[in-house]
C-alpha cells in the first residue's frame, strides 16, 4: 500500500524522515533501479545487471544487493555495508510526481505509508523536512538534488538503451553460485552487456558511443560484473553467521 501525496510546507510542517537502515524500513531488497548518470559510483560495490520487459519493449538496469526476493547482503541490521546507495533506495520516501519527460514543472511527493515517516509526535525522531518556519532544511534540499539528478537520469537512459538495443549489446545472464555449504543459487531473468559484441563494435560505432555519452556507462556495467564474485563472498559470509 502506498499513499503518494505532494509535499507542502502546509500539510506536511512536522514531518520527521527515519534515515536509519533495516528491514523494517523498506531495505531487505534484492536490488533496486539505477541509471547510467550513477554506474560510476554503483560499479565501486554492486553488480550492474539489465531487466527486459519484452511486452512493454522496455529496458531497466539495476543494482544487485542480493540473489534472492527480500535478500540484501549489504544490509546488516541497521548498518548498510557500502559507501554509496544507490539513488533509487537513498531517496526514499520521496519521489517526483509526474511521469519522466513529460512537460511541466516536476512535483516532490511523499509516501506517507513508508516507514521511513515518524509517528506522530515523534519530535525526538527523524530529520525534519521543513524547520519551524516552514523552509525546507538542507535534508530536504538534498533530496531534491537527488530527485532531480534521479529524473534527469530516467530521462537520460531512454537514449542508452536504445543504443544497446541498436548495437545489440545485451544478451542473457543465467549465473549459478555455489556455495561453501554446498548449496545453489541461479540467477535468471536478467541481461549483461555481451563483451565481444562491444570489443567487435568498428570505429564508427564506438565513436558514436563515445559521442552520445554511452561508452562510460556501457565500461562501468562490464566492469561491475567483477562485483558479483563479491556478492557470493558476502552470501558465503552471511550463511556461515547463520
Amino acid at each position: 500500500m502506498t499513499d503518494h501525496q505532494v509535499l507542502t510546507a502546509e500539510a506536511h510542517a512536522g514531518l520527521r524522515i527515519r534515515r536509519d537502515r533495516g528491514a523494517d524500513r523498506g531495505d531487505a531488497v534484492m536490488s533496486c533501479v539505477t541509471v547510467p548518470d550513477e554506474f560510476r559510483q554503483v560499479q565501486a560495490h554492486y553488480p550492474i545487471l539489465f531487466r527486459r520487459n519484452i511486452e512493454r519493449d522496455e529496458i531497466v538496469a539495476v543494482a544487485l544487493f542480493g540473489f534472492e526476493e527480500g535478500e540484501n547482503l549489504f544490509l546488516d541490521g541497521a548498518h548498510w555495508d557500502a559507501d554509496y546507495v544507490p539513488l533509487a533506495i537513498d531517496i526514499q520516501p520521496f519521489l517526483i510526481g509526474g511521469a519522466p519527460g513529460a512537460s511541466g514543472a516536476k512535483q516532490v511527493h511523499v509516501d506517507m505509508a513508508s516507514a521511513r515517516i515518524a509517528g506522530a509526535g515523534a519530535a525526538d525522531e527523524g530529520v525534519r523536512v521543513f524547520d519551524e518556519h516552514g523552509r525546507p532544511t538542507p535534508y530536504l534540499e538534498t533530496v531534491a538534488e537527488q530527485l532531480g539528478a534521479l529524473d534527469a537520469g530516467w530521462q537520460g537512459a531512454a537514449d542508452f538503451f536504445a543504443a544497446l538495443r541498436r548495437h545489440d549489446l545485451l544478451e542473457p545472464l543465467t549465473f549459478e553460485i555455489t556455495l561453501d555449504t554446498g548449496s545453489t543459487h541461479r540467477l535468471v531473468g536478467f541481461h549483461a552487456v555481451n563483451e565481444d559484441r562491444l570489443r567487435a563494435l568498428d570505429g564508427d560505432a564506438l565513436g558514436e558511443l563515445h559521442r552520445d555519452g554511452h561508452l562510460m556507462p556501457l565500461f562501468m556495467a562490464v566492469a561491475s560484473i567483477g562485483k558479483i564474485a563479491a556478492l557470493v563472498g558476502r552470501k558465503n559470509r552471511r550463511m556461515a553467521d547463520g
